[in-house]
């Protein structure tokens, strides 16, 4: 068994999900959550609050410097995460396009050394 990450990746610009729309990725996500729990194959999953809310240690000059916001801005960004413990990349991509399909969102599929 080989542990994967799979990031889901939300847009940073752009209208948000109407209020319907977002019930039922909400209520789609739940099923694949449960999904994956009942195949054994679950880890540790989460959702991710906007990159406003980053904040980002740096080493400077022997010290730490401390800063808000996310540690780089894009149009694209990290909204949540799922790691999951499976037998190879195929099995994971399966996963992956069960995730995207969920959250309706691209999802990065990258192993764990």
């Amino acid at each position: 068994m080989r542990r994967y990450l799979l990031s889901v990746i939300e847009p940073s610009e752009g209208d948000p999900p109407s209020p319907q729309e977002m019930a039922d990725i909400a209520a789609d996500v739940a099923r694949f959550d449960q999904e994956l729990r009942e195949a054994g194959v679950w880890v540790f999953s989460g959702g991710l609050f906007p990159p406003a809310t980053a904040t980002v240690l740096r080493p400077k000059d022997g010290g730490v410097l401390v800063s808000d916001g996310p540690f780089v801005e894009g149009k694209e960004h990290l909204g949540g995460f799922c790691v999951i413990d499976v037998e190879d990349l195929d099995e994971a991509l399966e996963w992956a396009g069960k995730a995207m399909r969920a959250t309706r969102l691209p999802i990065e599929v990258r192993p764990f050394q």
